[in-house]
């Protein structure tokens, strides 16, 4: 079962427009592996802060680009 944390990411994603494609680029990651982390097939060290910082930063350089 996905950790809470995955469900708030993926809420946050949806609300800004940014796919796990989008993510998973930006992390330097494939999308596969960012799709079972936040599917709870895969529960790496710090991914928590990491995918959290990793949107912070997107939703940030969207808002930038939109301001």
């Amino acid at each position: 079962m996905p950790a809470q944390w995955t469900g708030e990411l993926v809420g946050r994603m949806h609300n800004a427009g940014i796919s796990k494609k989008r993510l998973a680029a930006f992390m330097g990651k494939n999308e596969k592996y960012v799709s079972q982390v936040l599917n709870g097939h895969c529960e790496p060290k710090h991914a928590e802060q990491e995918y959290n910082a990793a949107l912070d930063e997107l939703i940030a350089e969207k808002n930038r680009k939109e301001g």
